[in-house]
């Protein structure tokens, strides 16, 4: 049986999930692809995980597509655009991104909670996401009930913060005539691009400001997003480093594709290319996570994610609440 044959129906199979899961995605963004993928592939998968047929196709969604995703998620990054109009705000990102790995760290030491799970839902909070997760997971090579888990959880506090940072940002005063102030809050202390977005557009809707606030959280986070280089390589290398000698593996080469890409698309855009050429790179790479997000919900052990559920609820929280307090101490000052 040759290569397609084994695994061409996990593969269609996570193919037809992702599709529509990938439109309802853009119905309702706040929710968004990833999230209806992976619930959909937990509906399916009670109905057919028995059969063998599915399980190589599958697998290679899960691990090999996910690792193709986050190269092609390099191609939306002009990292000298990036770097120009998002450094005042590095100093926010950098302590945000610290002090949330730090209770991560933390709260594995105290807490029984697997290590993995952990990484991720400090990883995730604290940079980008389901992309961070998404590029995090095959690093630390994370089963697929710990992604599951992870993914659940950033949910959650991005519906949280979409729904009360707004009333937040009234409280606290932020000034109501520019969006810089709420912008620079809502792009560091918000996890995923969906959620950011939303909540930048309602300041911006609430006090008519354009696009000024949403304008400037989107750079913001995408300036948090360049930080899975650097986490990644450095969990890639401990990974690396703590396996014995028989079990070595090469080093992530996809975290190298990522950089790759982000570099070729930085390079282009500085020669006078066009920023539309990258766009069908981007639009696969959501694609792609999506249907990784699928084969993950399809071998994701659905009681054991409910019944192990309330320690990553938590640990959420807590990063969330960490992140959202130095943010706004930091922009008090």
């Amino acid at each position: 049986m040759n290569v397609m044959q084994r695994k061409g129906p996990g593969i269609l199979l996570c193919l037809l999930v992702a599709v529509p899961a990938y439109f309802l995605g853009k119905v309702f963004p706040l929710v968004g692809g990833a999230v209806f993928a992976l619930l959909s592939g937990m509906c399916v998968a009670p109905f057919l995980r028995k059969q063998a047929k599915w399980q190589e196709g599958v697998q290679f969604v899960a691990k090999d597509i996910l690792q193709y995703a986050v190269v092609f998620l390099g191609f939306g990054l002009n990292l000298q655009v990036v770097w120009k109009t998002g450094k005042e705000s590095l100093p926010i990102i950098l302590t945000t991104i610290s002090t949330s790995l730090l209770i991560a760290y933390l709260f594995y030491k105290i807490v029984d909670i697997p290590k993995k799970t952990a990484i991720l839902i400090g990883v995730g909070s604290s940079i980008c996401g389901g992309s961070a997760i998404a590029a995090t997971a095959p690093v630390i090579e994370a089963e697929e009930d710990q992604v599951a888990q992870a993914i659940s959880v950033i949910f959650l506090f991005n519906i949280l913060a979409a729904l009360l940072f707004p009333m937040v940002g009234v409280i606290l005063n932020f000034p109501q005539t520019s969006g810089d102030s709420f912008g620079t809050f809502v792009g560091t202390a918000v996890n995923d691009t969906s959620s950011v977005t939303a909540t930048a557009a309602t300041w911006d809707s609430m006090f008519q400001l354009g696009n000024q606030t949403l304008d400037k959280a989107v750079t913001v986070k995408l300036t948090r997003t360049l930080a899975i280089i650097p986490i990644t390589m450095l969990l890639g290398m401990s990974q690396f480093s703590s396996q014995s000698t028989s079990q070595k593996q090469t080093f992530p080469t996809f975290i190298l594709g990522f950089i790759a890409a982000s570099l070729v698309t930085s390079l282009v855009l500085l020669l006078g290319g066009s920023e539309q050429f990258f766009l069908p790179f981007k639009v696969l790479s959501k694609f792609l996570i999506i249907m990784a997000m699928a084969a993950i919900g399809y071998k994701t052990d659905v009681i054991k994610l409910i019944r192990e559920g309330g320690k990553p609820i938590l640990l959420g929280l807590c990063c969330w609440l960490g992140i959202t307090i130095m943010t706004l101490l930091i922009q008090a000052r």
